[in-house]
């Protein structure tokens, strides 16, 4: 059982720049691959970044490729996704998720074998 909590939510204006973060705690919580996700209002899950378990591989989405960045620290048992030129667009719940995978950066969320609570973003024009 690995538990997921995310952080670093909150408003910003277009252009501007957050850092989610997402703590693991759990057997074995740093041999997973973790990806983030988010979800606007109406609309389906949507994958945004992938990490393997120990950082070799990302991937990303093609809306968020060049703006963010997923990065981990095993020794924090810590996935960040540093997000910047935030756009309204961006504006969704993220939320982290682990993959037993450990080596996968799969975009499919149900690929993914637990999520956090998700945190929000808002990003005004």
């Amino acid at each position: 059982q690995v538990q997921l909590v995310e952080s670093g939510g909150g408003l910003v204006q277009a252009g501007g720049s957050l850092r989610l973060s997402c703590a693991a705690s759990g057997r074995n919580a740093n041999n997973y691959a973790m990806g983030w996700f988010r979800q606007a209002p109406g609309k389906e899950r949507e994958f945004v970044a992938a990490i393997t378990w120990g950082g070799a591989r990302t991937y990303y989405s093609d809306s968020v490729k060049g703006r963010f960045t997923i990065s981990r620290d095993n020794a924090k048992n810590t996935v960040y996704l540093q997000m910047n030129s935030l756009q309204p667009e961006d504006t969704a719940a993220y939320y982290c998720a682990a993959n037993g995978a450990s080596y996968s950066t799969d975009t499919r969320p149900y690929e993914y074998d637990y999520w956090g609570q998700g945190t929000q973003v808002t990003v005004s024009s």
